[in-house]
């Protein structure tokens, strides 16, 4: 997976990006190290923001440490920069998981080019969405990254719970309920039942773009949920990513 290409909420990836040569603009503060940035340039046709070229890394307050938030490190650490210092800022190779996914057309303007269209946000491993400030680079639903932007990101996907149904498919379930999928963790059932919250597998795809599907998808999703279960599947999910889903609702009991 490369720049604008494919992502899904629920998506657990691996995400990193080359350390490059860069310099201190302003040392350790009480809660970010700023840098001059090495893949933006300033948007001379931006009306309401006019860049700096300085970037701003989250850093813990309490422990001087990287906050938990934070995907870019620098080489070498924070503690042992002073402005004007050389250093190399990147992101290790880390594990997260998408919660929110945009598309913007026209591109969006943030004072910065290249102009981002795509805008992915995400949570480190171990952390929930209900656990987000609203702050910076932190929007609300995790870390904002917008792959094409410049910033050479590479992604590599871990797993997409439910990679074989698309958002708006309607199924059956083994009960004989109907169901709408937005999104693995995002079940609608068509009789207003609140229990269960999930499908019982296996599935039977009925519709695909609000069209009786085709043959051969139908046959992918049998085939899909022939074995295993929304139960496994969460579990799988929540052993990599650590976390809550996005949205709230299907819990397994026990665990975070």
């Amino acid at each position: 997976m490369t720049d604008g290409v494919d992502f899904r909420v629920g998506d657990v990836l691996s995400v990193a990006c080359p350390f490059t040569r860069t310099r201190v603009a302003e040392g350790l503060k009480w809660d970010h190290l700023s840098l001059e940035w090495p893949w933006w340039r300033p948007d001379p046709a931006c009306e309401f923001s006019h860049w700096n070229g300085v970037v701003a890394l989250g850093i813990d307050a309490s422990t001087r440490a990287w906050d938990e938030m934070e995907l870019f490190r620098t080489d070498p650490a924070p503690e042992h920069l002073k402005p004007g210092d050389a250093c190399r800022v990147g992101v290790p190779p880390a594990v997260v998981h998408v919660t929110a996914v945009d598309h913007f057309d026209p591109p969006l303007e943030t004072g910065r080019l290249p102009r981002p269209r795509l805008s992915v946000a995400v949570l480190p491993r171990g952390l929930s969405y209900r656990e987000v400030p609203a702050d910076g680079h932190v929007n609300g639903t995790g870390y904002e990254l917008h792959p094409g932007d410049g910033i050479p990101f590479t992604f590599d996907l871990l797993f997409r719970p439910y990679a074989f149904l698309r958002p708006g498919d309607e199924v059956a379930d083994a009960a004989g309920r109907a169901w709408r999928f937005d999104g693995p963790w995002d079940w609608h059932a068509f009789d207003g039942e609140e229990t269960p919250e999930h499908p019982e597998w296996p599935l039977t795809l009925l519709t695909r773009s609000g069209t009786p599907c085709d043959p051969d998808d139908a046959a992918v999703v049998v085939e899909a949920t022939a074995t295993g279960s929304h139960r496994e599947t969460l579990l799988h999910w929540t052993r990599l990513a650590d976390a809550t889903p996005t949205p709230l609702g299907t819990v397994v009991p026990g665990l975070r």
